[in-house]
């Protein structure tokens, strides 16, 4: 049987489990896929002992980053992304069982992102600076774009603050995303701070969020005219680059 699962916390918002069991049922695999809540990551080993024939699982927030210590080799692109939401799980010949790191996260957004993609957009601002957005901003630097992080917390050199975004910043950065669970269900009332009024029809807002299907984020960015995503799509197809690398079927180009 083919054991899967997913860890994060919390996970009342995943979309992952009737996900993977469709997939059980479309390919008559015999399979379980199964959420396991963690309030700390500490309890992450404990997890292995507990289910010793788990072979691979998806890691949402808050562990993209936590989990690194726990694994035993990374993909290249998670360790240059620095975070991880796909372990697969392996033993040797000797029984000892090894954990490896991967990121499905960026392809799935680059897949659903290229689309929308204009040559004009050279410059993007992502929003957040946990775990996905270093997938964001790894596949927009992959496609040649720039990218400003924003963060509530700004660390000089490395992003800017809520307050410092300007209408020529905005008129500047015509891809704009939200990489922060800001409008995602139940808190569907809140939003990122960035000046909407400064927005235009050139502009592409995309949101990660895809629960509600249209986030505070996207309709405001759509009245002033902006194209709006949300993550849903990426999630569909970061979904599948992780079952590829469960079954040794990737290919990340």
């Amino acid at each position: 049987m083919t054991r899967l699962g997913l860890i994060g916390y919390p996970l009342g918002h995943s979309f992952s489990a009737e996900y993977f069991r469709e997939k059980f049922r479309a390919l008559h695999i015999e399979g379980k896929y199964e959420l396991y809540p963690l309030t700390d990551i500490r309890s992450f080993p404990d997890l292995l002992t507990d289910n010793p024939d788990l072979q691979g699982l998806n890691v949402t927030i808050p562990y993209k980053e936590a989990i690194l210590p726990y694994l035993d080799t990374l993909s290249a692109e998670a360790s240059v992304i620095g975070a991880v939401n796909v372990i697969k799980i392996e033993y040797d010949s000797t029984g000892r069982r090894i954990l490896s790191g991967h990121n499905s996260d960026w392809k799935g957004f680059a897949d659903s992102l290229a689309p929308l993609t204009r040559p004009d957009i050279r410059h993007a601002l992502v929003l957040g600076t946990g775990g996905a957005s270093k997938a964001v901003s790894y596949a927009l630097m992959k496609s040649g774009i720039t990218v400003t992080n924003v963060s509530r917390t700004p660390v000089q050199g490395k992003s800017i603050g809520y307050q410092d975004l300007d209408n020529k910043l905005i008129s500047d950065h015509l891809l704009i995303v939200n990489t922060t669970p800001l409008g995602m269900y139940p808190q569907t009332g809140s939003y990122p701070p960035i000046p909407y009024q400064a927005l235009t029809s050139r502009h592409i807002c995309y949101d990660l969020v895809y629960n509600p299907e249209e986030t505070m984020f996207m309709k405001k960015s759509a009245e002033h005219g902006a194209t709006v995503k949300n993550g849903l799509e990426m999630l569909h197809r970061q979904a599948d680059t992780a079952w590829s690398i469960w079954n040794d079927k990737t290919d990340m180009s």
